[in-house]
């Protein structure tokens, strides 16, 4: 049968929706049996009725997160609704009743306006065009040869990924050397480091602030709820020494297996098309940007929280019209909805006391507890390659609380770290994604640097927390 080439098309689509709506349903129907039989046998260990519930909906959680079958922030959503649906309501036999307010107030907890706040300043900076004056500065200040300008973008990048996401930094970036790689050739060397090296600092720069990646704002979340406060300060503490020394070594280790040359770039086709001038707009994002950070950095002298002082970009941004209604609707609102049920999933494991029950087999192991906290950073990074590392620290930060003494304080912080050392796959990291959406690098370019990361990332973690809490505790 001959089909016109608008009805072949239309054939191709049909056939795309349903094969995918089968895989969907499927996946999603064996994540569910598998949620259940794991239930069945939990509840052989006589937990109570809230236990096993929260234990199938982790379960099944983690299952939708590491297979995809639906989108992660539609498991966030799906998460809150199930424990509004068993703990809100009579249709579930659970032992507690607890208020709807209480799993539906993570949409408005502190994390999330902390996010909301460097979202914000990411999409202003985004609509300032500021993206190739970043290039500009970083050509200026370390030169046209191979190594020394890879060295200059990775530091912007991972300079402008401690105040905003690395998501957003990592796209402003890659468009600001996009010109340069179609100039170069993808097959260059120099285009491979460039398409890993600055997504890897995206992401490894986001480790030194709060704000630069989710993780880090979950494990600041996890803390609060059990008391314990970590400054904006106090983080950059142990956070950017961690991120500069990640950074250099997966830039020495770039240079080195790339074989970059050391003669000079011609970049006068790529400077010399201008930048588009919006004075009002890249003033007005570079004075609310210093305002901001400065409160968040100022937070010991004046006493308000990072979230309060996050309403700051919301405001100013948009009462300046440097942000507008359509910019509003490009934010990613789906990092929210993920976070949010994370959060939920997490309050909800400690409440039936399912983390209790974890650790306590888990200080059953023949190992010290410092072997314990090298392997949740192990457990971290891995797992992180696979899925979301929100997701990875919404369920390991809420396990790593219970731990006893200090170690429930420092190994969050030390899991938060960990889950930005994930690099290995393009679906590991956002930043990732972004790079390998250009069709200008391979699949295979972000392995050795990823491995790379594997062995080094948890050991650093782990050693950079530590020396925090030797000096501080």
């Amino acid at each position: 049968m001959v089909y016109s080439d608008s009805r072949l098309a239309a054939v191709r689509l049909f056939r795309k929706i349903k094969f995918g709506w089968i895989y969907t349903s499927s996946t999603f129907v064996g994540n569910f049996g598998m949620a259940l039989l794991f239930t069945s046998f939990f509840r052989e260990l006589d937990y109570g009725v809230d236990a096993n519930y929260v234990f199938f909906l982790a379960v099944l959680a983690i299952g939708l997160w590491v297979t995809e079958a639906i989108p992660p922030f539609a498991v966030g959503i799906f998460i809150i609704a199930g424990l509004v649906f068993g703990f809100g309501t009579e249709f579930i036999p659970t032992e507690t009743k607890t208020p709807v307010e209480f799993y539906l107030g993570t949409w408005t907890s502190s994390v999330i306006w902390l996010l909301l706040g460097g979202f914000f300043l990411a999409e202003g900076m985004n609509v300032a065009g500021l993206d190739r004056s970043l290039f500009r500065f970083a050509v200026r200040k370390f030169g046209t040869k191979p190594d020394r300008l890879l060295l200059g973008l990775m530091l912007t990048t991972a300079c402008g990924s401690m105040v905003m996401s690395n998501t957003a930094t990592t796209a402003m970036m890659v468009s600001s050397v996009l010109p340069l790689v179609h100039l170069i050739g993808k097959n260059s060397s120099f285009s491979k480091a460039l398409l890993v090296g600055i997504p890897a600092a995206a992401t490894l720069g986001g480790m030194g602030t709060i704000i630069g990646s989710t993780p880090n704002a979950i494990a600041v979340g996890g803390l609060q709820e059990i008391g314990i406060q970590i400054n904006f300060i106090e983080w950059m503490i142990f956070g950017v020494p961690m991120a500069g020394v990640s950074i250099f070594a997966f830039w020495k280790f770039l240079t080195n297996k790339m074989n970059l040359e050391k003669s000079d770039l011609d970049l006068s086709d790529v400077l010399g098309k201008g930048v588009v001038k919006k004075k009002f707009e890249r003033n007005a994002v570079i004075f609310v940007l210093f305002v901001t950070v400065s409160m968040w950095i100022s937070e010991p002298l004046h006493g308000f929280p990072i979230a309060a002082t996050s309403a700051i970009p919301i405001l100013l941004l948009t009462v300046l019209q440097v942000i507008k209604a359509e910019d509003v609707r490009k934010l990613p609102w789906d990092t929210l909805m993920l976070v949010a049920g994370g959060l939920a999933l997490g309050i909800a494991m400690v409440q039936v006391g399912l983390t209790d029950i974890i650790m306590a087999k888990i200080d059953a192991l023949p190992i010290p507890v410092f072997g314990v906290a090298l392997v949740f950073s192990l457990i971290a990074v891995l797992i992180s390659n696979v899925m979301s590392n929100t997701a990875a620290a919404s369920i390991l930060v809420p396990l790593s609380l219970s731990l006893p003494g200090i170690w429930g304080m420092v190994v969050p912080l030390i899991v938060a770290l960990s889950c930005s050392c994930a690099l290995l796959l393009p679906v590991s990291t956002p930043a990732n994604a972004i790079a390998f959406s250009t069709g200008m690098v391979d699949q295979k370019s972000f392995r050795p640097g990823g491995l790379l990361m594997i062995l080094l990332g948890p050991f650093m973690a782990f050693a950079s927390v530590m020396v925090y809490a030797w000096l501080f505790f």
